[in-house]
């Protein structure tokens, strides 16, 4: 793909993303589903790859990793989509259509990701 801003852009989200989830941990430790262990380890963990992730993207030699790993890491995510929507509590005060629409948006961003292989 010929227009790099928009891998940039991709890169600055997920990064951004990322430093999130050590700034605000409980924002996301609310949304992790009971049957996952070790939540606040697990936001860390996923905060720490989307950073990687979104720093691989800059390198050539490192894009297509980073852009697997995007991809497996949103598919991942959708369990905690899934689970928000399991019930109102779940759903940390989020209205259902919000919830709803988030899942087409995790594949849109798959999609994305996937445009930049080599």
């Amino acid at each position: 793909m010929s227009n790099l801003w928009h891998l940039y852009v991709m890169a600055i989200i997920y990064i951004l993303a990322g430093i999130m989830h050590f700034v605000k941990p409980k924002v996301y430790m609310r949304i992790m589903p009971r049957y996952l262990p070790n939540h606040r380890f697990l936001v860390y963990l996923s905060g720490f790859f989307e950073i990687l992730f979104g720093v691989l993207l800059y390198f050539n030699s490192t894009r297509n990793l980073a852009i697997y790993g995007i991809i497996l890491m949103l598919t991942i995510f959708l369990l905690v989509h899934f689970y928000m929507l399991s019930s109102e509590k779940a759903g940390a005060g989020f209205p259902k259509w919000l919830l709803i629409l988030r899942l087409p948006l995790q594949f849109a961003l798959m999609y994305w990701a996937y445009l930049y292989l080599t």
